[in-house]
């Protein structure tokens, strides 16, 4: 089966333009099997899908639940959960990344970072907390090895990375627009209908290619990449973070219980 593992949809992601019933129309057109919807800190997209589920057009189309959560300390994180769970507390950005391992492990989920070696502002391998203790990244569930969003040397440092510590490696393109639905894939020898058919196949190494078509860099990515734009996201994240703290700390509570 071909999925298409990291997406954004509107509604979801605010800088993503594509519905969601438009994102499966594009995936069926190129032959797809599925898709992980994939927004920032939010379930929103996901909540839509269970709404239109039962339209005949999608009786042979899978979409699986995940989240893109933001790290305080360690960048963007793709988490799967097992079937009807949806911690409200993955909607809350800011967790540092040893608390979010240990929740999503704790719940059955698994988990791996995204873009590992791409945008400085938001990649995992280039945040300091992962330098300094290189070996949380065996407690990583799988990698993304491929991003089509990222340049073709970020995604070559990626596939190196998972086949040092021995990890499944997945793709997917990233797309916030539609001309890149359809450029990055991951190939899976497994039927799966479900989050937990999708986290059994990853956990049994089941992937059988991650691969795609980089697009050419933007000048959006390049302002990502800059000082600046660093900076900048770093200010808005951990500024946004800190804010939702007290919030974030209830939820955590509640969880202990």
């Amino acid at each position: 089966m071909r999925f298409d593992l990291h997406c954004h949809i509107k509604g979801g992601s605010i800088d993503s333009r594509i519905s969601l019933e438009h994102y499966i129309e594009l995936l069926q057109g190129f032959g797809y099997n599925g898709m992980m919807i994939t927004d920032h800190d939010t379930y929103r997209a996901c909540k839509h899908w269970d709404k239109i589920k039962e339209n005949p057009v999608y009786k042979n189309f899978t979409v699986i639940k995940g989240i893109e959560y933001d790290t305080k300390d360690a960048g963007h994180f793709i988490v799967i959960m097992p079937n009807d769970i949806a911690l409200h507390i993955l909607t809350i950005r800011g967790m540092k990344l040893k608390r979010l391992i240990r929740i999503v492990h704790h719940y059955g989920g698994i988990l791996g970072p995204a873009h590992p070696y791409g945008v400085r502002s938001s990649s995992a391998m280039l945040f300091k907390y992962l330098s300094k203790t290189p070996n949380l990244i065996r407690e990583f569930d799988f990698i993304e090895t491929f991003n089509t969003c990222e340049s073709p040397i970020s995604n070559i440092l990626a596939k190196k990375m998972a086949s040092k510590y021995g990890k499944t490696g997945i793709g997917g393109t990233d797309a916030h627009s539609e001309q890149y639905v359809g450029m990055g894939y991951t190939d899976i020898d497994a039927t799966i209908n479900t989050n937990n058919d999708m986290i059994q196949a990853i956990q049994d190494h089941r992937i059988v290619d991650a691969s795609g078509t980089e697009r050419i860099q933007t000048a959006r990515s390049k302002m990502k990449d800059s000082k600046m734009g660093i900076i900048s996201f770093h200010i808005y994240n951990k500024g946004l973070g800190k804010i939702l703290s007290p919030y974030r700390s209830i939820r955590l509570k509640l969880l202990a219980r």
